[in-house]
């Protein structure tokens, strides 16, 4: 998008920014309201990674599980049939919390929590903001660029 380009758009929201490629908040949006929705946003990104560690979770717990497989072969092998087999029936595809494996944690977590709390966090942009994500961070980085350095352009050329 080119500086001042209205076109580029966030959940059917457009995204102006000034002449000079700085993204300014729409008429109305005070300082307070600015600073709300970095918090806002900031929250979501924290949940964002809460999330990323959620999928860790559960792709090393089915690793774990699958690793089980092995397990329970070597101890056959080296003739431990009783240990393989209580392996087999305790531990293998048991679920981690009573009724869920971990898929299905990620589920919950996803319909319950991070889909309305993203939802929210979009909506709240689009009304209070013009559709304008990371306001808050431009005036930072506004703030803290030194001008007319090739290296510290206010957005893409």
């Amino acid at each position: 998008m080119h500086p001042g380009d209205q076109t580029g758009l966030h959940d059917g929201a457009p995204r102006t920014a000034g002449t000079n490629g700085v993204r300014r908040p729409p008429p109305g949006a005070d300082d307070a309201t600015v600073e709300a929705l970095g918090s806002l946003s900031k929250a979501l990104e924290t949940v964002e990674r809460a999330r990323g560690h959620l999928y860790g979770f559960h792709q090393l717990t089915g690793t774990a599980d699958f690793e089980l497989d092995r397990a329970v072969t070597l101890l056959r092998e080296a003739g431990h049939d009783d240990w393989a087999d209580r392996v087999e029936r305790e531990i293998l595809g048991r679920n981690v919390i009573p009724g869920h494996w971990t898929f299905q944690i990620v589920e919950a977590y996803d319909s319950t929590y991070y889909e309305p709390f993203k939802d929210l966090e979009r909506l709240a942009v689009a009304r209070l903001a013009g559709g304008r994500p990371h306001l808050h961070e431009a005036r930072l980085k506004e703030a803290r660029r030194t001008h007319g350095h090739p290296d510290h352009r206010p957005g893409p050329q």
